[in-house]
């Protein structure tokens, strides 16, 4: 989520579902629960206390506020962060769907999504904006219009997969977009020092742009669902088993680093070269040494599915 270059800034994020081949998705809904200090583990789940509160929501995207390093989870039912005492608490009264989640700098998140039950609003949010770090939300465009279960921001321009048509859109201002290549795509990520290379994973493999998006080359190689780029050589990627790849190519070729704790997973933010973030059917999970292990931040157990 994020971004423009620096290794410091926000997550680059992702994590949403979009139409793509349905038998590797699943959507389901999670419980998403607060629990202790974590061991660092690269197969086995973390040990923790009791969770001290729950809510049942599945997780679209994962981000870390550069200004004080806080941990948001975007789900099914609203963003949410941990209270002074661990537990998840919702962010502002907002209890809509979350898709498209990045954050882009201290408390500016950009996202998208639909309004919650019982709503008069559009379906769909089109891009929205909080500089209050997700306590309130302002429509920036295409209210009503765009579904952007993707987002990325490089170089001060903003990315999004909007999943009404299949169609990634580009706008420098957030307002006014340009469309590029139509492709089925579960999610993208786009280099963050040459904003012209994007990545985006696709049901024959992963595939690449190298025309800021305009066409992409078939896809190719190991099939992923999350793809994060966190620097020009670190290109993150988890595949449908949790096994977590890193590329210094492109996305050319792949190196398997470990394999994320907990079963599938649902979102993948590289905060930095070394800093990620993973979101499994059971936990959050942090690694600080580019994926040879990881610590559990949030317990999520399986639920019903949405």
């Amino acid at each position: 989520m994020k971004h423009d270059v620096p290794s410091s800034t926000p997550s680059r994020r992702k994590g949403t579902r979009a139409l793509l081949a349905a038998g590797t998705i699943a959507a389901g809904t999670v419980l998403l629960a607060a629990c202790g200090e974590g061991s660092p583990t690269d197969g086995a789940t973390a040990e923790g206390k009791e969770p001290q509160a729950a809510l049942h929501s599945h997780i679209h995207g994962l981000g870390i506020d550069p200004g004080d390093g806080r941990l948001y989870v975007a789900t099914h039912e609203g963003i949410y962060t941990a209270d002074d005492k661990g537990s998840p608490q919702l962010v502002g009264e907002s209890r809509d769907d979350f898709m498209g989640f990045t954050v882009t700098g201290a408390k500016t998140f950009l996202a998208s999504g639909h309004p919650a039950p019982g709503s008069d609003q559009p379906g769909n949010h089109g891009l929205i904006k909080s500089t209050e770090a997700g306590k309130s939300w302002r429509t920036a465009s295409l209210k009503g219009e765009a579904d952007f279960h993707s987002l990325d921001h490089a170089k001060g321009t903003t990315y999004g997969y909007d999943s009404t048509g299949g169609l990634l859109r580009v706008s420098k201002d957030g307002t006014n977009w340009q469309d590029r290549a139509r492709l089925q795509a579960l999610d993208f990520a786009v280099n963050p020092a040459d904003p012209s290379r994007l990545v985006a994973t696709t049901a024959e493999g992963v595939a690449r742009s190298t025309d800021g998006g305009a066409t992409f080359g078939p896809g190719q190689g190991t099939g992923m669902e999350f793809l994060s780029w966190a620097s020009p050589d670190s290109l993150f990627g988890v595949d449908f088993t949790g096994a977590l790849s890193i590329s210094s190519d492109g996305g050319t070729t792949w190196t398997k680093t470990a394999t994320v704790p907990g079963g599938q997973p649902q979102a993948l933010t590289a905060v930095d070269e070394r800093h990620i973030l993973a979101a499994t059917q059971d936990g959050i999970y942090e690694s600080q040494d580019a994926g040879k292990s990881f610590t559990k931040r949030l317990s999520v157990a399986s639920g019903s599915h949405h």
